[in-house]
């Protein structure tokens, strides 16, 4: 059981490889960037490439934009009030939307099979998916050799177990690692338009730390200066966020930096309060000053 949970964060690590190279951050050739995502993420994490690059190009686009931003859109939990709102859930999600703000970090235990279930069944459905069959054939591989092997190393019993250790803390560590990004931040109405630099800036989120958080969260904790340029390589992160934090003091652009566990409760406290109904759950800074009368709005063409 150790050892599937060692090797949960080295798959964990591995998709933060992929996640670098798929922003072409380890090549100049976009091919290659490419190609080394779909091996590391398909043959090696076992999730598919092509459907992740999707999904995270529109989260970059407009991060906690509603309608826009796919990261927001979970199958369970309620991330806005619209969702929260909403009458055609399911028995089964409303009793978990009236309990999230507890359940939710239990239940990233599951994430890892629903990363590998969307991968499947996005591969599956019809609809054009760049390099497919080599997609197919790489998570083909990986899915079935790798349960294969665990069952002839293992007895039946534990084989099982170690799967659902390693799977369970593989969910879990993606989970951990992205939650404090954007969750518990401003969530931007479907109809406004907001200039790039306060859209990247002031839906992200910060996490301080040492250089051991950097390598743990795969550079995620420079949230903000990753999103700005998502190109650059993961190394060079920590060396620009002191310049954009004093470039977004200078033009009054709340730069958002806090602690790993201070995320967390904010985090928490969010989506309990999105759950149990509550309104105007921290609303967008902008929605705020065009409130104000008076005050002039900065709004720009995306």
């Amino acid at each position: 059981m150790i050892t599937a949970g060692v090797l949960a964060c080295v798959l964990t690590q591995i998709a933060f490889l992929g996640h670098d190279a798929a922003h072409r951050q380890i090549f100049a050739s976009g091919r290659w960037n490419d190609w080394i995502s779909i091996v590391l993420v398909d043959f090696l994490v076992g999730m598919s490439y092509g459907w992740w690059q999707h999904k995270h190009t529109k989260h970059h686009a407009n991060p906690n934009k509603s309608g826009s931003d796919p990261d927001i859109e979970l199958p369970i939990f309620a991330v806005t009030a619209e969702q929260a709102d909403s009458h055609q859930s399911s028995r089964l999600r409303t009793w978990v939307r009236g309990r999230q703000g507890l359940l939710f970090f239990p239940l990233l235990f599951l994430e890892g099979l629903s990363l590998h279930v969307s991968s499947v069944q996005r591969l599956a459905a019809p609809g054009k998916l760049k390099r497919r069959w080599a997609e197919i054939t790489l998570i083909t591989v990986r899915l079935t050799s790798y349960v294969l092997l665990v069952f002839w190393v293992l007895s039946p019993g534990v084989a099982g177990a170690f799967l659902g250790v390693q799977l369970g803390l593989f969910g879990f560590y993606m989970g951990m690692a992205f939650a404090p990004n954007h969750m518990g931040m401003p969530i931007v109405p479907k109809n406004m338009r907001i200039d790039f630099l306060r859209r990247q800036v002031l839906m992200s989120r910060n996490i301080k730390g040492s250089r051991f958080l950097d390598t743990a969260m795969g550079g995620l904790n420079y949230q903000i200066e990753h999103h700005l340029f998502p190109s650059m390589p993961r190394p060079h992160l920590r060396k620009a966020a002191p310049m954009i934090a004093a470039y977004c003091e200078e033009h009054r652009i709340t730069y958002t930096r806090t602690s790993l566990l201070q995320a967390y409760v904010r985090v928490a406290d969010y989506i309990n309060r999105v759950g149990l109904g509550k309104k105007d759950v921290f609303t967008c800074p902008l929605v705020q000053e065009r409130q104000s009368p008076g005050v002039p709005v900065p709004v720009g063409h995306s």
